[in-house]
């Protein structure tokens, strides 16, 4: 879901310019995803002087709003991992964020379904796995159910997760860059981050874009996204053993045209690299499949039509009345 040119519009017009930040500031965070909002939120909010910079003209113009919106009870994650921990304390950290500022969202409740017996095993291992990762409301489903809960599904049986929902990503991002800029902080876009390292006066970050500038901070936070590893590469100082490599897996969607077959998230056994070809629904009930998973070198937002009857065939396993027409990129 790329930003449109109303949310662009909108957060254009919040952007100070970059000669408003002074020449020294107590924490400077690169990247104005959902990530680094959130956190710059935080440290604002906690009083400290806080700036975003961001390349893009506008906030979450990569990941953060090019996904499912799901807010994911964390089911897949490794056991003890800061995914796993993580995933279970946020959902519900963040249902209640989106309750008290009324960011538009939704438990919708998630189906994972076994398409034939040989994946019987498999989901249930699943369902093992999320509860040792603390999802203890994940419950087995038969396939009796299952076709009361959804006709258009067939799979015979399915783990319902509840605590699985959709949530507004724009809404998201702007109500936490409104708390950012109540409680002091900044957010200048046209702003990438150049290079970074220690001098005499302490940390600094070297700006780029229209308005060049060298600026101080006692906290450099890197929350770059997809650019990440290569701002971590640009920072004097950092040990070449612990910077992070890049891995790109670009992601394919089609929406489905007309009423929704669904009134859930459906969503296969995982796959390699991803969650395998699911339905998710946004929040006027429009469905989408996907993602995909296609590994590549670089960057690139390119759609490749191509790949539709791989979707196709995916989608079929468990929605086997799918209208191929009604799939549009």
């Amino acid at each position: 879901m790329p930003t449109t040119g109303r949310d662009l519009a909108i957060a254009t017009a919040r952007q100070p310019v970059l000669t408003a930040m002074s020449e020294s500031i107590d924490c400077i965070v690169i990247g104005a995803g959902v990530v680094g909002l959130a956190v710059a939120r935080r440290l604002a909010m906690s009083g400290r002087e806080t700036a975003v910079i961001e390349a893009e003209t506008a906030i979450g113009m990569h990941t953060s709003s090019r996904n499912s919106e799901v807010i994911h009870a964390g089911i897949y994650y490794p056991q003890g991992s800061l995914k796993a921990r993580l995933c279970v304390a946020g959902r519900e950290a963040l249902y209640d964020y989106c309750a008290a500022r009324h960011v538009p969202h939704r438990r919708t409740g998630k189906l994972i379904v076994a398409s034939d017996e040989t994946d019987l095993d498999r989901l249930r291992q699943i369902q093992q796995a999320a509860l040792r990762n603390g999802v203890d409301d994940l419950r087995w489903v038969d396939a009796q159910e299952l076709r009361a809960l959804e006709p258009s599904v067939r799979a015979i049986a399915a783990l319902l997760s509840p605590s699985t929902g959709i949530i507004d990503s724009h809404e998201l991002m702007t109500t936490l860059q409104s708390d950012l800029e109540a409680a002091g902080g900044t957010v200048v876009c046209n702003s990438p981050f150049v290079r970074g390292g220690h001098d005499a006066q302490g940390l600094y970050v070297d700006i780029g874009g229209d308005t060049r500038a060298t600026v101080h901070c006692r906290q450099l936070v890197n929350a770059a996204g997809l650019a990440a590893p290569t701002v971590a590469a640009a920072i004097d100082g950092l040990d070449p053993a612990t910077l992070p490599r890049a891995y790109f897996a670009k992601a394919h969607y089609f929406s489905y045209q007309g009423r929704s077959p669904f009134s859930r998230l459906v969503y296969p056994l995982p796959t390699d690299g991803g969650l395998g070809v699911h339905a998710t629904l946004d929040l006027s009930g429009q469905t989408r499949f996907g993602p995909d998973v296609e590994w590549i070198d670089s960057v690139s937002y390119d759609f490749d039509e191509a790949r539709k009857p791989g979707f196709v065939a995916s989608i079929r396993r468990y929605f086997p009345d799918l209208e191929p027409e009604r799939l549009q990129p």
